[in-house]
């Protein structure tokens, strides 16, 4: 991946294809020569002459049949906290964010985005404000971790809580799965990949039934329903108690934890009765609550009041009061807020990704693209 240029569009991807689906586009190659290329892909080789164990004839003909991956990095910015976000153009033009975390252990963690945008419009999210663009496709989904992954090798998690909603295009998100858990190739753990949504019911109840086991993480923010509508117009086809139904089943079927999000925002979902509301909800499920206090994005409002954090005092409350309904709470570390790379802040990238002087660049690395700005 050290093109600084999109590959030719007119050509098959190979990038993120499940091994059965290699195996066929690739016929009437043995399969050996299948597994050869399924684990060359995952390692960020810049084109087939590098798959060195392939006959010169055969990397030829690949050259002339296939695109290995189908994206560019178009910035990069990185935080002091460690904190790496990436601006990635796609191949129709379109652009994603992409994010590295670093926990105070160095742990790392992708935050892979599924959409080109949002069209959810959660009134405290930078990427909703953009609407969407399209789905992306799997490849697309698995060239974020490789390119994250060529910055840091070890990484160790995977949260689905980058740019849109990921039970809105699960049919690509179950293609990428495929290929990353697959043991012929990275067979990175199901258990250390975790999926947020922000209620979508049709979607918990498929992946209840049909997998992949994954960690679940449903963006709450609050209990109450009237307010949770305005805040989160989601909720409009999804509502609260349908949607605490189809939790207890995902919890029968999957045997897992659920994480409960909530995205603190001061003045409105912090009051006492909010902290009520939440442990209702959350009453019955086994559940950890994850408090998120909101990280600013400009001129983002609700009902003519502009979006503020919660203060330390709010949040210490916030937090006694759940505590002491028997809730088990954490609190989301706030990373990579100074690049715009926290939680609802993504969106940013444009045409131009990154502008010089905010972008890191490595000259010559794997993860580098020049913007012409």
């Amino acid at each position: 991946m050290q093109t600084a240029v999109l590959p030719q569009q007119d050509k098959p991807v190979l990038s993120g294809l499940p091994w059965e689906a290699l195996r066929e586009i690739l016929k009437p190659l043995p399969e050996f020569r299948v597994n050869q290329v399924f684990q060359w892909i995952p390692r960020g080789i810049a084109s087939f002459q590098q798959m060195t164990d392939l006959a010169l004839p055969l990397r030829e003909d690949l050259e002339k049949r296939f695109s290995l991956y189908s994206t560019v990095i178009a910035g990069r910015m990185e935080d002091p906290d460690g904190t790496v976000k990436l601006s990635i153009r796609l191949h129709d033009g379109a652009y994603i964010e992409a994010v590295l975390l670093v926990d105070g252990a160095g742990r790392k963690t992708a935050c892979l985005s599924t959409q080109a945008g949002c069209p959810l419009g959660c009134v405290f999210c930078k990427t909703g404000t953009r609407g969407l663009t399209r789905n992306l496709n799997s490849g697309e989904i698995f060239e974020q971790f490789l390119h994250l992954r060529s910055i840091r090798p070890d990484i160790a998690n995977i949260v689905f809580m980058g740019m849109g909603e990921p039970l809105l295009n699960l049919p690509e998100l179950r293609k990428f799965l495929a290929v990353l858990t697959d043991t012929r190739g990275i067979g990175f753990s199901k258990r250390r990949i975790t999926l947020s949504t922000s209620g979508i019911i049709a979607g918990i109840r498929d992946l209840a039934d049909q997998g992949p086991a994954l960690g679940l993480a449903l963006s709450l923010t609050t209990g109450d329903a009237a307010l949770r509508s305005r805040l989160m117009p989601v909720s409009w086809c999804n509502p609260l108690p349908k949607l605490k139904e189809v939790l207890y089943y995902y919890q029968q079927r999957q045997g897992r934890r659920i994480t409960l999000e909530a995205v603190l925002l001061g003045g409105i979902n912090t009051r006492h009765e909010d902290s009520e509301a939440l442990a209702a909800f959350a009453q019955g499920l086994d559940v950890v609550v994850n408090l998120i206090p909101w990280n600013p994005v400009d001129a983002m409002v609700f009902e003519g009041r502009s979006l503020r954090e919660p203060s330390s005092r709010e949040l210490a409350a916030f937090t006694r009061r759940l505590e002491q309904r028997g809730l088990k709470v954490t609190q989301r570390l706030r990373k990579g807020r100074s690049i715009a790379g926290a939680c609802g802040q993504l969106g940013g990238a444009s045409q131009e990704g990154y502008s010089r002087r905010e972008a890191v660049y490595t000259e010559g690395s794997v993860v580098s693209a020049r913007i012409n700005a």
